[in-house]
């Protein structure tokens, strides 16, 4: 059980991460953005071309993915999403759009890397074997645990005790509001987006360390991001963060216990999903974060 537990915490940590971004490009511009998981495949090359085959220090690869991701959701927000926002009043056309840079960023990466899964070297040799609780982790997981636990809380005091981070979180309380005290809605939009991109781009930087990257594991990531906003509430990063640590016990308990009946795991997510969405439309939190 301990370990059912701690793989769980491991996995929201992660998931918690990938979520981040997402719903802070819904929070503030109201889209879904569907190539949300081929941006943390990206990242995840990103890191496994410095790291895994430059053979330079693994935090440059993070750097390099993050700086990556970061000028990429800038270019894409700037003259993708903010010209069709600005023209088009239906939510069709953003969601249109979201769609079609998913599918292209697929075939970019399918054209570059192949169908092959890359893997890098382990940042760190060794397991730690907790005998009193029958836990035992690999050293490289709790590195790239730590650094995701401390990268969602150096996130959290950005968006709450700094200027950018307040601008951003008055834009997705009260947009026209906002505005009338000066807030640029272009200028943080595109912050915003560039963000959310670098949240996923590091996600997949960190994951690549212990689980790989391949091309064709975007969409999976995109339907993982949206369960977990979903669950916690769209546009809600506190939500984002729960949803998580609820999806990530959610499969830790399911690979375990469920694993005798086949592969049903993500069955019973989106039964118990379902079920959950019609007592709680709206998420655990379903509001904007003040």
């Amino acid at each position: 059980m301990e370990q059912i537990v701690v793989n769980g915490l491991y996995l929201g940590a992660q998931y918690a991460l990938i979520a981040l971004g997402l719903t802070l490009i819904f929070a503030l511009m109201n889209v879904l953005n569907f190539a949300h998981g081929q941006m943390y495949v990206l990242g995840g090359y990103m890191t496994y071309l410095v790291y895994g085959k430059l053979g330079m220090p693994f935090a440059l690869g993070l750097a390099v993915s993050a700086l990556t991701l970061l000028a990429v959701g800038a270019v894409v927000e700037k003259f993708l999403f903010r010209p069709v926002l600005r023209k088009s009043a239906r939510d069709e056309s953003s969601m249109l759009l979201a769609a079609g840079l998913a599918f292209f960023f697929d075939s970019i990466i399918l054209l570059l890397f192949g169908q092959k899964q890359h893997g890098v070297p382990k940042i760190i040799e060794g397991v730690q074997n907790w005998g009193d609780f029958t836990v035992v982790i690999p050293n490289d997981k709790i590195v790239v645990g730590v650094c995701t636990v401390l990268m969602i809380a150096a996130f959290i005091i950005f968006m709450q005790y700094t200027k950018p981070g307040r601008a951003m979180r008055a834009l997705a309380q009260d947009r026209t509001a906002a505005q009338l005290m000066g807030v640029s809605a272009d200028r943080y939009g595109m912050l915003g987006f560039a963000l959310g991109a670098m949240l996923a781009g590091l996600a997949g930087g960190l994951l690549v360390a212990t689980t790989g990257v391949s091309s064709g594991i975007g969409g999976s990531i995109s339907i993982k991001a949206f369960l977990m906003v979903m669950i916690g509430g769209a546009g809600v990063v506190p939500g984002a963060i729960a949803g998580g640590f609820i999806l990530g016990m959610m499969e830790s308990f399911g690979l375990s216990y469920l694993r005798a009946y086949g592969d049903i795991t993500y069955l019973v997510i989106f039964a118990s999903l379902m079920v959950f969405l019609s007592i709680r439309p709206h998420g655990l939190m379903g509001k904007p974060w003040g």
